[in-house]
């Protein structure tokens, strides 16, 4: 008999309401205290880093602007530099902090990309390793997560206090 593979995270995203209040004003509006909880690592005025709930893999992030929109051109000058050097330093800190053998960044503009929340614009920050990937993913619809959130979220929080913005101390 085969033996089970378990990856119930998974579930409550897909049968979790698609509907209501965006999830990342949610979290560009959520106090300091919270960001822990929320797995945000560093809030800036313009943009912010969180952990995805719903991570490819371990230590997968996203970098988003505080403003609700759809597409890179909607931003304004400032608010687009500010999101595309947060991405830029997310992506230094994720190398230092984890030592990753490479990094998947990507934007997925519009439904038909890809995007499971198109219309709040975001930026995925991925850590890869020799290996990460197997068979799972395509015969069984299972992903190995070798962490818990919390626990990456533990991992690179040091990495982002020296960044400007609100931070909840990981010390």
């Amino acid at each position: 008999m085969p033996e089970q593979m378990w990856a119930p995270w998974r579930m409550e995203y897909i049968l979790g309401s698609k509907q209501g209040a965006c999830v990342f004003c949610d979290l560009a509006a959520t106090a300091p205290s919270t960001y822990r909880e929320k797995l945000v690592l560093v809030a800036q005025p313009h943009a912010l880093v969180c952990l995805n709930r719903y991570p490819f893999t371990a230590s997968h992030l996203l970098v988003l602007p505080r403003r609700h929109v759809a597409n890179l051109e909607e931003l304004p000058g400032e608010e687009y530099d500010a999101l595309m050097r947060l991405v830029r330093d997310t992506t230094v800190r994720l190398k230092d902090a984890l030592r990753p053998g490479g990094v998947n960044l990507g934007f997925n503009l519009g439904k038909a990309a890809g995007a499971g929340i198109a219309e709040h614009l975001h930026a995925h920050v991925v850590p890869r390793w020799d290996g990460d990937t197997n068979f799972l993913p395509v015969l069984a619809d299972v992903r190995v997560m070798p962490e818990y959130l919390d626990d990456s979220w533990r991992r690179l929080a040091p990495a982002f206090v020296d960044l400007p913005g609100q931070h909840h101390d990981p010390r």
